[in-house]
């Protein structure tokens, strides 16, 4: 028999990661649904909070079921450290807030989730913090606005939801030589297609409830990164403002986590080919997928992801009653706003996810009432085309 390597490959840490069976010797990983911990004396729960004894102390900072979701996360990412939160906006919150006092400076790609625009554009400048929004794709506007000074860099490729793409290895370097850390959002990419910290980022942030989940059934988000840096401020952050991540929550995204490379290759595969067949479609003004030959940043997208992902952008010709006459003919592909579902769905940016921006913020970003959204999911994609064609027919 061959010895198992050491340490796993892996698909058998996504499996067997971070298992620690208990007396009972269950096959699935344990729920520990326990909000605190007991001691077996004075002295033992005085060495616990002192750090000098390993083990639990309450369900805010740490759970047996959450680490296990941690551990898996740490393999598939290549990452020193993981720590595990209640939704994806409280790891970007984290990842941002944890790093930053007043006077500091932040830079961020003016496409992304409008909620981590918010974080910048709103939260921040009330607590004295100074942020510049610049075009992604534009290396000259980071170097002009990284030579005025940045603490913390926060960028999203491909982004949401037209799927532009962000160089991080040369965004990483202009933000490093001017002493500031990059935080790279790869929700939309994945951790089976894209890995940031190859590229040069500092610090990593995940929706979980994206494709880690994978199933639409919970929420949940991650920080990884080095170790020095997460237990510098990232740590003691979470610990007091209390964003955890219920065990039931963790052990549904561990369970996600084994069949999370199945899932994303498939629907990739299904993606790239509905984009093959509805590019030059005649009710489309244009298709945005990133590997697709017609997607402007496509040379970059292939060299950052190994697949083109789960999500194609389009836009119908007409404005919003077209697209709306689209979504609304759609029988068997959902409208909702969630993506990386097992279940493909479909949104229409301007009135869902980037409502709140002014129609010039939109436009910058590429969004227009035509824009439609569509993240693929593990249908047969006969049956997904065949309800794209049909919606097309009535635009």
């Amino acid at each position: 028999m061959t010895d198992t390597p050491n340490p796993p490959r892996l698909a058998t840490q996504l499996v067997r990661g971070g298992l620690s069976r208990s007396q009972h010797k269950e096959t699935a990983e344990a729920i520990y649904m326990t909000s605190g911990f007991v001691y077996d004396s004075a002295a033992e729960a005085d060495a616990r909070f002192a750090g000098t004894s390993p083990g639990y102390l309450y369900g805010r900072y740490a759970n047996p079921t959450v680490r296990v979701f941690e551990e898996r996360m740490m393999a598939l990412e290549g990452a020193e450290e993981c720590l595990a939160v209640s939704s994806g906006m409280a790891a970007v919150q984290a990842a941002v807030m944890a790093n930053l006092k007043a006077g500091d400076r932040v830079l961020g790609a003016r496409a992304m989730f409008s909620s981590c625009l918010w974080i910048l554009d709103t939260l921040l400048p009330r607590f004295g913090v100074d942020v510049e929004l610049v075009d992604g794709g534009d290396l000259d506007a980071w170097r002009a606005a990284a030579a005025r000074g940045v603490t913390l860099a926060l960028i999203e490729t491909p982004a949401n939801p037209v799927l532009s793409g962000v160089d991080i290895a040369a965004v990483a370097d202009i933000v490093h030589a001017a002493g500031g850390k990059l935080i790279v959002d790869n929700a939309f990419a994945s951790p089976v297609l894209q890995k940031p910290f190859t590229m040069g980022a500092d610090l990593v942030v995940y929706s979980a409830t994206k494709h880690i989940d994978g199933q639409g059934r919970t929420l949940g988000g991650v920080v990884l990164g080095a170790k020095d840096l997460i237990d510098a401020n990232i740590r003691e952050f979470l610990r007091h403002t209390g964003p955890a991540l219920s065990p039931f929550n963790a052990w549904t995204l561990a369970k996600g986590l084994e069949t999370i490379v199945l899932r994303v290759e498939k629907q990739s595969e299904t993606a790239a080919r509905l984009a093959e067949r509805f590019a030059g479609h005649a009710k489309l003004k244009r298709l945005l997928y990133p590997h697709h030959k017609d997607h402007p940043d496509r040379a970059l997208h292939l060299k950052q992801m190994r697949m083109g992902g789960t999500l194609i952008a389009l836009d119908v010709q007409g404005g919003r009653a077209e697209a709306w006459r689209f979504l609304d003919a759609l029988q068997l592909i959902d409208i909702s706003n969630n993506l990386g579902d097992a279940k493909t769905l479909a949104t229409h940016p301007e009135t869902t996810t980037h409502r709140r921006l002014s129609e010039d913020a939109r436009a910058r970003i590429g969004v227009a009432g035509s824009t439609i959204r569509i993240s693929v999911g593990l249908e047969d994609p006969e049956d997904l085309a065949a309800d794209i064609a049909q919606a097309l027919d009535a635009v």
